[in-house]
């Protein structure tokens, strides 16, 4: 058993995120890995815990991963968005206050915003998953 408090797991800016195949400019955004396990050639545990902070007018741009997500909004208020997967237009925007959870299934695009005028935060559990004759 590990146990750790949030404040100390190392706070890393996130500056760029990939999107089919550009480096997409992330504002605002800072991460904690608060549990992780697992690696694959890449460097993604198969399973983490993390706790995000996105400032005042922060985003993080469209964006997929092959990871399955879910966030748990803890303060402030996020628009969430879901992008269309063949043409990257914006299908839903969703207003996401604290105790709302937000799932995001494998490779679907989205991203999101503080647009509250104070830090806002979420925790994000991430598991990956493999096709089906990768399981076996």
């Amino acid at each position: 058993m590990k146990v750790i408090h949030w404040t100390e797991c190392k706070e890393k800016q996130i500056e760029r995120f990939p999107y089919k195949g550009e480096q997409l400019d992330v504002i605002g955004t800072s991460i904690r890995w608060l549990s992780q396990h697992g690696e694959d050639e890449n460097g993604i545990p198969e399973y983490g815990l993390r706790f995000f902070t996105i400032q005042p007018g922060g985003q993080i741009p469209i964006h997929n991963h092959f990871y399955h997500q879910t966030m748990y909004i803890l303060s402030g208020e996020f628009e969430c968005w879901e992008f269309d997967e063949k043409t990257d237009e914006l299908k839903k925007k969703v207003a996401c206050k604290p105790g709302t959870a937000v799932y995001i299934p494998s490779m679907q695009p989205h991203g999101m915003k503080n647009v509250t005028d104070e830090p806002a935060t979420f925790l994000c559990c991430i598991c990956n998953v493999y096709d089906e004759d990768a399981a076996l």
